[in-house]
């Protein structure tokens, strides 16, 4: 017995003599029509090709051309139209993979790197393919056929021979193109309306920057031209939000070749806006959450290292001073503070009533960042983030983790930035042993408390297999940037194991000498990454009591110098950032310099305002507001920042 149900919710059913059909032939023998509407169909869950033969017992839902999972096959096909293009421009391109993606798809190529004049063209031929509508084939074939058809590609000969013994292997081809590929695929090309190439990289196979560099090529479909359309002004739009622009536009940082790459130039308005966050981390953790301020080295020599346990799971990923085999002493930048904080703890004994101790500095850390990864302020080689850890007693470990949790939450809300983030109970890989320290047991221990915690505080999360530290699972709060990916914006880590390593003690109340636990931690996490989520979070538009800027004085003319020189004096004496445009140029110019800055305030002064020592106040969230006596300007915003109030912005430049 076969089940099929329909769009519409209907179940057919088919008996034994049906056996054998596929999902097309089962479909066109209830109505042929129906194909026009579906694009795959899903058993248990999982999408598969209309051209599969359905085992006995099995229940096939259809999944609709309007569907997200329909997109997705869409986008599939579009790639190999683009491959059978690649193919028929450059015949000695090697084909590697070809997925789709959340956003559109890519494929990888051996060959030289793609021009904009090569993606025109392939665009082309593309269109010259589709308008042709082949009609695409899918075979089921030994592994003996796969790598007969596929003889002269050398990385699909790769991947079959990494295919496990039993598994189903099958090839799709449409016209002269055939490709290695599990699909599933539509079933012609007609549907495909929409797409455009989009741009053009270089990866390495297999994402390993030891195997061969390829040439990527990114590209988006829809099922009508307006849905492309609309995402490609939507690209557009990300674009002109993208902090890279936007921060290099307000001048907020700057990179330049002979610095090197991931080494962001902070500029004035920008390392105002670092100093704005550090001061408010730091106070509000030393003063309000019972942080202990330390400052620790930027270096160490190995030895540290190798008793962290870092020298042998993240070595590659530190800078390194010297030559282990030549010099005496071999030194490594810092990235991280944990192994130096240790030893602060450890400079005297501690009794079990001194815990929890919470050790918290502004650390500038060094990670040798891959050249492909690094992006603007988000992935960076130097950065600097507000690190923190904690010495407990096991019995204080989960409320304080808690804690951390808590002022991680603290500081988003005050951001503005608590609703755009994911969490995640990233967990060690028990097939990956060797990546990890400690027994499995206490792995899954500390990764149940987490989970349990994260239950109790109510906060939905996902759970990632393989992303702990190698000493401990953990909690990371995740963003997207503009384009859609993901990273780490603040973590809480648990570590069960490191105290063990650097033999850190406390007396219990038992006069016995016991391990305390550990809490990583970072409150804000990255500067420099939180500028950037910070600059598309606002478009630039930042809260006023982050602004570099916060007031622009405008005098009318030259004959009202003085008196924005006073208004400008009684701010600055009142803690605002005040910036004075005494240029000889028109108001309405003026004016409209300080919006494209993107200044909250901005105060006119002619005859009126300076005979009545009042200002007439512009402001980005309410344009117009009148004109008012100087110091009640200045306490409505001296009140705006300190309570570090979110106003929304209403007018539109």
């Amino acid at each position: 017995m076969i089940k099929i149900i329909l769009l519409e919710g209907a179940v057919h059913e088919f008996g034994a003599e049906n056996c054998g059909k596929s999902i097309i032939e089962l479909i066109s023998s209830i109505d042929p029509k129906i194909l026009n509407r579906v694009v795959a169909a899903k058993v248990d869950g999982n999408v598969i090709d209309l051209r599969d033969i359905p085992a006995d017992g099995t229940t096939v839902e259809l999944v609709s051309i309007d569907s997200k999972e329909a997109l997705h096959v869409l986008r599939h096909t579009t790639t190999h139209i683009m491959a059978e293009a690649v193919k028929h421009l450059f015949p000695e391109a090697k084909l590697t993979i070809g997925p789709a993606t959340e956003n559109g798809y890519f494929y990888d190529f051996d060959t030289p790197p793609f021009t904009k004049e090569n993606l025109a063209d392939i665009e082309k031929e593309m269109k010259r393919i589709i308008k042709s509508n082949p009609r695409i084939e899918r075979k089921v074939v030994s592994r003996e056929e796969a790598m007969e058809m596929m003889k002269d590609e050398p990385y699909k000969l790769e991947l079959i021979a990494d295919i496990p013994e039993g598994e189903r292997i099958t090839i799709y081809s449409q016209d002269d193109f055939v490709d290695l590929c599990m699909g599933p695929h539509l079933l012609n090309t007609k549907l495909i309306k929409g797409f455009k190439l989009l741009s053009t990289s270089t990866a390495y196979w297999r994402a390993d920057k030891n195997n061969a560099s390829l040439s990527r090529i990114y590209g988006t479909a829809f099922f009508t031209k307006e849905e492309c359309e609309a995402y490609l002004a939507h690209l557009e739009h990300i674009k002109n939000i993208d902090h890279n622009k936007i921060g290099r536009e307000m001048e907020l940082f700057t990179t330049v070749d002979v610095i090197g790459q991931g080494l962001p130039l902070l500029m004035p308005k920008g390392a105002k806006i670092i100093q704005t966050l550090q001061r408010w981390i730091e106070d509000l953790e030393d003063n309000e959450w019972g942080y202990i301020r330390t400052k620790t080295p930027l270096m160490a020599k190995s030895d540290l290292y190798k008793i962290s346990g870092h020298w042998d799971h993240y070595k590659e990923g530190m800078f390194v001073l010297g030559d282990e085999e030549k010099d005496k002493e071999v030194f490594a930048l810092r990235p991280m503070t944990c192994p130096f904080q240790y030893y602060v703890y450890k400079a005297g004994q501690k009794s079990y009533r001194d815990l929890p101790l919470r050790y918290s500095e502004t650390s500038t850390l060094f990670r040798n960042e891959d050249s492909g990864e690094m992006h603007g302020l988000t992935r960076v080689r130097q950065f600097t983030i507000s690190e923190g850890h904690l010495i407990v007693r096991p019995d204080q470990m989960v409320e304080e983790f808690k804690g951390c949790l808590a002022l991680a939450k603290h500081v988003m809300t005050t951001l503005g930035l608590q609703d755009d983030v994911t969490y995640v109970l990233a967990k060690w890989d028990p097939e990956n042993r060797a990546k990890y320290i400690g027994e499995p047991e206490v792995w899954e221990e500390t990764q149940e408390h987490i989970r349990q915690m994260l239950k109790e505080l109510e906060i939905p999360f996902i759970e990632e297999v393989g992303g702990a530290a190698f000493y401990g699972p953990k909690v990371d709060i995740n963003a997207k940037n503009v384009y859609g990916k993901e990273d780490t914006m603040i973590t809480v880590q648990w570590d069960a194991l490191l105290a063990c390593q650097f033999d850190m003690t406390y007396i219990d109340h038992n006069g016995e000498k016991v391990r305390p636990y550990i809490i990583h931690r970072t409150s804000l996490g990255c500067y420099e990454r939180t500028l950037a989520w910070l600059v598309e979070k606002y478009e630039g538009k930042f809260p006023t009591w982050l602004c570099p800027e916060q007031v622009r004085v405008l005098p009318i003319s030259e004959k009202y110098t003085d008196y924005a020189n006073e208004v400008v004096k009684e701010l600055k004496r009142n803690g605002i950032l005040v910036g004075l445009d005494a240029r000889s140029e028109k108001i309405g110019y003026k004016i409209r310099d300080a919006r494209n800055s993107r200044v909250p305030y901005m105060l006119v002064l002619g005859q009126n305002e300076a005979e009545s020592k009042t200002v007439s106040v512009r402001s980005r969230y309410a344009g117009d507001e009148g004109t008012k006596p100087l110091q009640e300007f200045i306490s409505a915003i001296c009140e705006e920042i300190r309570t570090k109030e979110i106003r929304k912005v209403v007018v539109t430049e």
